[in-house]
């Protein structure tokens, strides 16, 4: 089958590009890279045509609400309006671990996403995961005040994207099943232990402090909301084993 990868040059999107071709199916990435605007909507039903399933993995560096609901709101609508036009039938997004129960800064775009799926006229799944492994590697250094690191006081339970994206593909090629179990990783971890490990294998000798983050999305993250519940399905490829994959030069 033809299947379509919104954000297919992503941390994820590549992935799922790279095993939906392996399955043996026909993989279409909608990137700016292959000429199509997921924002301003230029090229997306013409990228459609015969594309039977579309997976939504694209996404935006913010923590503003505003910023990133502007964001996911707009490529959400404009996928599903040319999903429609193309007559593609099932439409897959990609969504987070507990983003009801702490609707802010990046999660508040998501919970729209979440929203306009739902209630579109295209068929629809949607799998909310966990953070991926590489949330470590991007969360680090964001904040550095000389020889100190800050990060977010955070319980996590990451998930190789790799994983994910099989996961997605599965979805994408069995049909719409609207939202299904919740997809985490095999193992708890604090976020600011996984950035000093991540540190230490890089080499970065500065700081890391943990900081807590105020209002409901930092609430969330301390608290335990972003992890999965009883119900979900894990992955089994550790932290650790996805560090140790990790090249020494990256900083």
């Amino acid at each position: 089958m033809k299947i379509a990868v919104a954000g297919g040059t992503g941390v994820v999107g590549h992935h799922v590009v790279d095993l939906a071709r392996e399955a043996g199916h026909e993989a279409v990435v909608l990137a700016r890279s292959t000429g199509v605007d997921l924002v301003a909507g230029a090229g997306v039903a013409e990228a459609l045509h015969g594309v039977a399933a579309v997976v939504d993995v694209a996404s935006v560096q913010t923590q503003d609400a505003r910023r990133s609901r502007e964001f996911f709101g707009t490529v959400t609508r404009n996928l599903l309006a040319a999903e429609q036009e193309a007559g593609v039938g099932h439409h897959v997004a990609l969504s987070i671990v507990g983003i009801d129960r702490a609707p802010g800064g990046y999660y508040a775009g998501k919970v729209l996403q979440e929203e306009l799926v739902s209630a579109g006229g295209v068929p629809w799944t949607v799998l909310r995961a966990t953070q991926f492994h590489e949330f470590a590697s991007q969360i680090h250094g964001a904040v550095a005040l000389g020889p100190i690191t800050l990060v977010p006081t955070m319980r996590s339970e990451p998930i190789a994207a790799r994983e994910v994206a099989e996961r997605l593909v599965e979805l994408a090629s069995s049909g719409p099943a609207g939202r299904v179990a919740d997809l985490g990783g095999p193992q708890e971890r604090r976020m600011a232990d996984m950035v000093r490990a991540y540190a230490q294998r890089i080499g970065d000798r500065r700081r890391v402090v943990q900081v807590p983050l105020p209002g409901i999305l930092g609430q969330g993250m301390r608290k335990g909301w972003l992890i999965t519940g009883p119900d979900a399905d894990h992955g089994t490829t550790t932290f650790d084993e996805w560090l140790s994959t990790v090249d020494h030069s990256a900083r």
